[in-house]
C-alpha cells in the first residue's frame, strides 16, 4: 500500500469524523480555533475534528417552572406564589457567547422579578388582577434576556398559597358581601313595590268600582283556604253615609253630643243591615241639661 493510498484512507476517516448530523429543531454553534465561525444547520454539516467544535441549542419552546417563592405584598400579607415561564432560544449564538448558562439565569432572573413584581401590589391585585401581573412579568424578563438571545412568549402565575388566617377572612368578607348585596336587593324590591301600589292606588281612586272587585277577589283567596272565619273589610265611606243620613234627621241646633251618637247608631244600623245577626251597641245616656240659675 502507498503512501499515496494511507493519506487517502486518513482523508476519509477524518472527513467522516468531521461530519454531524443536527436536527431540524437544533442549531450549531461552532467555534474554530476558539473563535466563533458560524451557527450552522439543520441537516448535515461538516465541522473539521481536533480544531473546531460546536454547541447544539434546542429551538423548541422551553416550560420553565418558577418554585415557591416566598412573597410579602404591599399590604404586608405573607404568602407563597409559583409561575411558570414559557421561553425559547432566539440567538442561539448570544445564547452561547453572552450567558454561561441560559436556562438557569433565566430561572434565577424570574425568581427574582417575580418577588419584586408581587410585592408592589396588594392581595386583592394580586387575585383579580391576574393577567395585569403577567403582563408585566413577561415584560420585564424579556427585556433582560434579551440581550443574552432569549424570548420569552408568556409568563403565568399558577399558584398563591394563603395562609388559613386570610383564607377564613376572606371567606367572612365574601359572606358580609353577599349579606349586603341580597339587603340592597331586598330595599329596591320594596321601593319598586311601593311605586306599583302607589299607582295602583291612583287608579283605583278614579275608579270606585275596582276596589269592589278587590275585596272580591280577596274573599274569593280566602275561602280557597277552607277557613272558618273570614274578615270582610268594610270601607268607612259606607258607614259615614248612613252617619249623614240619620244627622239630617236631627233638629237644627241639636248639641255635638248628638251628632256623634247618631252617627254610632247609622253607622251601626248600617253594619247590621249588611251583617245580619250583629248586635246593636246599647245607647248611651244622654247628658243632663244644665240648670239655669
Amino acid at each position: 500500500m502507498g503512501v499515496v493510498e494511507i493519506l487517502a484512507i486518513v482523508a476519509a476517516l477524518y472527513t467522516l469524523s468531521s461530519l454531524r448530523i443536527i436536527r431540524q429543531y437544533e442549531r450549531a454553534v461552532s467555534f474554530f480555533l476558539g473563535r466563533y465561525w458560524h451557527t450552522k444547520g439543520p441537516g448535515l454539516i461538516f465541522l473539521p475534528s481536533m480544531i473546531a467544535h460546536m454547541h447544539r441549542v434546542s429551538l423548541r419552546i422551553v416550560a420553565l417552572d418558577i418554585p415557591p417563592q416566598e412573597v410579602i405584598t404591599r399590604d404586608n400579607v405573607s404568602l407563597k406564589v409559583n409561575a411558570v415561564l414559557y421561553m425559547k432560544v432566539a440567538d442561539p449564538a448570544a445564547a452561547i457567547i453572552q450567558i454561561e448558562n441560559y436556562l438557569y439565569a433565566t430561572s434565577q432572573l424570574a425568581q427574582t422579578t417575580l418577588r419584586a413584581v408581587l410585592g408592589q401590589h396588594v392581595l386583592d391585585e394580586l387575585l383579580t388582577e391576574r393577567e395585569k401581573i403577567n403582563e408585566t412579568l413577561k415584560a420585564i424578563i424579556d427585556a433582560r434576556t434579551a440581550e443574552w438571545g432569549i424570548e420569552v412568549s408568556a409568563v403565568e402565575v399558577k399558584d398563591v398559597d394563603l395562609p388559613k388566617e386570610m383564607q377564613r377572612a376572606m371567606a367572612r368578607q365574601a359572606e358580609a358581601e353577599r349579606e349586603r348585596r341580597a339587603k340592597i336587593i331586598n330595599a329596591e324590591g320594596e321601593l319598586q313595590a311601593s311605586e306599583k301600589l302607589t299607582e295602583a292606588a291612583r287608579v283605583i281612586g278614579t275608579q270606585p268600582a275596582a276596589i269592589q272587585l278587590r275585596y272580591l277577589q280577596t274573599v274569593t283567596e280566602i275561602a280557597s283556604e277552607k277557613n272558618s272565619t273570614i274578615i270582610f273589610p268594610l270601607p268607612i265611606e259606607l258607614l259615614g253615609a248612613f252617619g249623614d243620613i240619620y244627622r239630617r234627621t236631627l233638629p237644627p241646633g241639636a248639641p255635638a253630643a248628638m251628632a256623634h251618637e247618631s252617627l254610632a247608631s247609622g253607622a251601626a244600623k248600617a253594619l247590621a243591615a249588611l251583617v245580619p245577626g250583629t248586635a246593636l251597641p246599647a245607647a248611651a245616656p244622654a247628658a243632663a241639661e244644665p240648670k239655669k240659675v
